[in-house]
């Protein structure tokens, strides 16, 4: 192995925080990547890693290793496509919001291949949150406020946010004209996957944000499921208007409440600062982007 194919192991390493992570995502054997580490040690006469039986970090040495080493990465695949004319090709892998995927961008994904033939998709649909380098991840689209500073985001806009329930549900129980009407409600939860929590119930009123804790019989962690639960009746939801507007025309969903909207979502494109991205990546994110463009 040469010296540019091992600082690439000792960079995957450092970003996984595991030598079989590593291993199984650039498909080498385990003893291929110890022994590139080991010579990569030996070369700058210091220890960049600490080892346990449970995890790797990085010493105060290997930090500023690795911070030269993504650089140097970096410049090195900006040379090799300086004159790069031909289509992007290989595997993008991303993770878009379940909803997102299925109403949105799947249907869209045959005008990417046409634009796009030699690139191939491997594509999760989720609402979970994901860990970018762990899951080997090049990209992710995320609904909401970002709290992670490591990754660079690239903002597409926001989604209008409204509050609604079925027409069943709300033949049965009424229709709520003020806030102090959803104590007599039951409301659709939806819980975050990292925290396990429920998230507040949130409004604007004069320009600020406020929130409730509202009762309610189910909590989802799906956007799928927290539709199915509504139209299944079980209760007042609150999410983007997208994807629903013909249910709403129809009278199968019915807006309530629209004195007291919650805030629009921010919708972004996120990748990691630490992976420098390919021809390919660079290719669906901008379609994406383009695609996706939310007012």
């Amino acid at each position: 192995m040469d010296r540019l194919q091992a600082m690439e192991v000792f960079v995957r390493v450092a970003e996984l925080g595991s030598f079989s992570k590593t291993a199984e995502q650039m498909g080498l054997p385990a003893a291929t990547v110890t022994n590139a580490i080991q010579s990569v040690e030996k070369r700058v006469g210091v220890r960049l890693l600490q080892r346990t039986t449970r995890k790797v970090t990085l010493t105060d040495d290997g930090a500023a290793y690795l911070e030269r080493c993504q650089r140097l990465l970096a410049e090195f695949q900006d040379v090799e496509n300086l004159f790069d004319r031909e289509q992007p090709q290989g595997i993008v892998r991303v993770d878009l919001p379940e909803r997102l995927a299925h109403k949105v961008v799947i249907p869209q994904l045959p005008a990417f291949f046409a634009r796009y033939p030699d690139i191939r998709l491997k594509l999760n649909a989720s609402d979970r949150f994901v860990d970018l380098v762990g899951e080997g991840v090049d990209c992710v689209v995320r609904v909401g406020i970002l709290s992670d500073s490591t990754l660079i985001a690239r903002s597409i806009g926001a989604m209008e946010q409204i509050t609604y329930a079925s027409k069943d549900y709300l033949d049965r129980h009424g229709r709520p004209r003020t806030l102090a009407e959803l104590d007599k409600h039951m409301m659709i939860n939806y819980f975050s996957s990292r925290t396990g929590r429920d998230l507040p119930w949130e409004y604007m009123q004069n320009g600020e944000l406020k929130t409730l804790k509202l009762q309610g019989q189910v909590s989802v962690a799906s956007s799928e499921a927290y539709m199915a639960c509504c139209l299944a009746g079980l209760g007042i939801v609150q999410a983007p208007r997208f994807g629903v507007e013909d249910l709403l025309e129809q009278g199968v969903l019915e807006e309530v409440l629209p004195a007291f909207k919650p805030p629009p979502m921010p919708v972004s494109i996120v990748y990691s600062h630490n992976r420098h991205l390919s021809p390919r990546v660079r290719a669906f994110v901008d379609w994406l982007a383009e695609m996706l463009k939310i007012r």
